[in-house]
């Protein structure tokens, strides 16, 4: 049985990778034709290559619940196509007991997803984010790169954070309380040491009580005390599904004390908490399919199956998520949702193909 066991789990490793190279390998050539608009003479096409292949550890892991499904598809529809579930049915194997030495290498492949959506994923595009703004950004303030952030009555835009966690391009905008801008600074780079910010080459505009009139300083050195460290800085660089589920807490918790909107990082932070439920859920639903309605049919249609189940599962993710934020929902069901429904339907379909 241990025999067995190894040969159907090999059978939906190897087309899970199959599927995982596919998939990647698309997002990867798509990102590249994304970032071909933004070249220029500091950002060539080498950094453009670099800055695609630095995301790819988020792509597999984003991907990966597709591309389990997908493989299964494919593995178990071959060994159908083969007659051999036929056989291992013959012989005592129950369905149930097949669904187990599925789950074993896809397992396995959550686990090593979970560690590169951890700990590589996190490291590599923030490494990413910083090179390509580095090359794109002049030190001007640009919609397309740095960051805005705001807090205690400051608006801050940040051209680039290095993965050394020091700044560069720091515009400030500072609020009087009856909302008028009261001062602006810019300072070309910073440091954090002991606790505060030490900005450099400052240039600082105060706008005088009549607002007639302003008042220009420069400052080789500044001290500048704000919550926002470099830590919750490289997080705030990222998209959110490049966060480990301890940066996007941790964010969230820091959004909500500066009375800010935190749903989108709550969301991504229960996807990425319930994702080895979701990949057993998809998994369910492919076996399911398998002694079903595509037991006998060709490998292109379970193909498409695989990624139409695939997209709406994801879609239906998509969608609860504004709604949650719309009807002040709790964000963990935006995510919990579409995953029990997976399971629920793909357990029901295989107790009724046992």
């Amino acid at each position: 049985m241990l025999k067995l066991d190894r040969y159907v789990g090999q059978q939906v490793l190897l087309s899970i990778m199959v599927v995982m190279l596919i998939v990647v390998g698309l997002d990867f050539l798509f990102q590249i034709i994304d970032e071909m608009s933004e070249l220029n003479e500091g950002y060539t096409l080498i950094i453009a290559l670099g800055y695609s292949a630095l995301n790819m550890p988020a792509a597999f892991y984003e991907y990966l619940p597709l591309g389990c499904l997908v493989g299964c598809l494919l593995g178990l529809g071959g060994l159908a196509n083969g007659s051999e579930l036929t056989v291992m049915r013959a012989a005592g194997v129950s369905v149930w007991r097949l669904v187990r030495m599925v789950l074993k290498p896809v397992i396995v492949l959550a686990v090593v997803a979970l560690f590169l959506g951890e700990y590589v994923a996190p490291y590599a595009g923030a490494l990413g984010e910083s090179i390509r703004a580095q090359h794109l950004n002049r030190g001007t303030i640009s919609a397309r790169t740095g960051v805005w952030h705001r807090e205690n009555g400051e608006y801050i835009h940040i051209n680039v954070v290095t993965p050394a966690g020091d700044i560069q391009g720091v515009t400030r905008l500072g609020l009087a309380p009856d909302s008028s801008l009261s001062f602006s600074s810019y300072a070309k780079s910073g440091h954090y040491q002991n606790g505060v910010w030490v900005l450099k080459d400052v240039a600082e505009t105060r706008f005088l009580e009549n607002k007639a009139q302003t008042q220009v300083q420069h400052y080789d050195s500044q001290e500048w005390n704000i919550e926002l460290n470099p830590q919750r800085l490289k997080v705030l660089m990222v998209k959110p599904k490049e966060m480990s589920t301890s940066e996007l807490y941790q964010y969230s918790q820091y959004l909500d004390d500066q009375e800010l909107d935190n749903d989108r990082y709550m969301q991504s932070f229960w996807r990425k908490a319930f994702q080895p439920l979701a990949i057993i859920g998809l998994v369910l639903v492919a076996v399911s399919f398998i002694f079903g309605s595509l037991r006998s049919v060709s490998s292109g249609q379970r193909i498409i199956t695989g990624v139409v189940v695939g997209m709406i599962f994801k879609i239906s993710q998509d969608i609860l998520a504004p709604m949650s934020s719309l009807y002040s929902i709790d964000p963990v069901w935006s995510a919990l949702v579409p995953i029990m429904i997976c399971m629920m339907l793909g357990s029901w379909l295989i107790k009724r193909a046992g």
